[in-house]
């Protein structure tokens, strides 16, 4: 089975969506068969590297709310990622740009460290509070991953990688998708947000056991977060 996420390293539902996932497949008998493969998708492509605005202002200035009802959100996501193990640290995380850390996703497929890079990218920016633009924080995300630094170096400054994280977001247009995370189950089945562990169990399951091509439909749409470009779902 083949399950394609698209997704973005600073999407906490993405971060969570993640992690319920794994848990889904933890008990799953057929895990050992499952290929999870992370596509590059942008929430915003014109997102500065570096901005004075914290999370809280961002999401305050895209929603029209007050800085306090921001927060308040904020720390429902929170509860959320707490509640699957993680630790989201908004009040000094690094709103950035994304576009070289998905060039490095990339990057690090080919070498058939995606899974590490990944965790390590979306661990850098919700709990580590690091800037995932900054090429230092990049470049030790790949050393610590087991990848060549020095060549992760020349592939970050010479835009190798741009053509596939263009294809994966053309991709992720021509199949309607709107917002991040969304899952696709053997180009069968597609699951639009971080979804509660039971919808990702019962999607493995219904997957696995079915034998006929069909087209792609909606599994579950209406319970779990999602991110687009204009905020995040709470």
């Amino acid at each position: 089975m083949k399950i394609e996420v698209w997704s973005d390293f600073v999407c906490p539902f993405c971060y969570i969506g993640k992690r319920r996932l794994e848990q889904a497949l933890e008990p799953f008998p057929h895990r050992e068969d499952v290929e999870i493969v992370f596509r590059s998708f942008e929430l915003d492509p014109n997102a500065p590297n570096e901005t004075p605005l914290t999370i809280h202002e961002i999401i305050a200035n895209k929603y029209g709310i007050s800085l306090e009802e921001a927060k308040r959100a904020n720390a429902d996501i929170g509860r959320q990622a707490e509640a699957v193990g993680l630790t989201f640290r908004f009040d000094t995380m690094k709103p950035t740009n994304t576009f070289d850390a998905h060039r490095l996703a990339q990057y690090a497929n080919e070498k058939g460290k995606l899974q590490d890079v990944v965790e390590r990218l979306f661990y850098a920016y919700f709990t580590e509070s690091k800037r995932i633009s900054d090429r230092n924080v990049l470049l030790a995300i790949a050393e610590a991953a087991g990848l060549d630094r020095t060549e992760a170096e020349e592939v970050l400054a010479s835009g190798r990688y741009t053509q596939e994280v263009r294809r994966d977001e053309e991709e992720a247009a021509a199949l309607g998708v709107r917002g991040v995370p969304f899952f696709v189950l053997n180009r069968k089945y597609a699951i639009s947000g971080a979804q509660p562990v039971e919808v990702f169990r019962r999607a493995l399951e219904k997957v696995w056991e079915e034998e006929q091509s069909r087209p792609l439909q909606p599994l579950s749409t209406d319970q779990g977060g999602t991110c687009t470009d204009e905020g995040c779902s709470i």
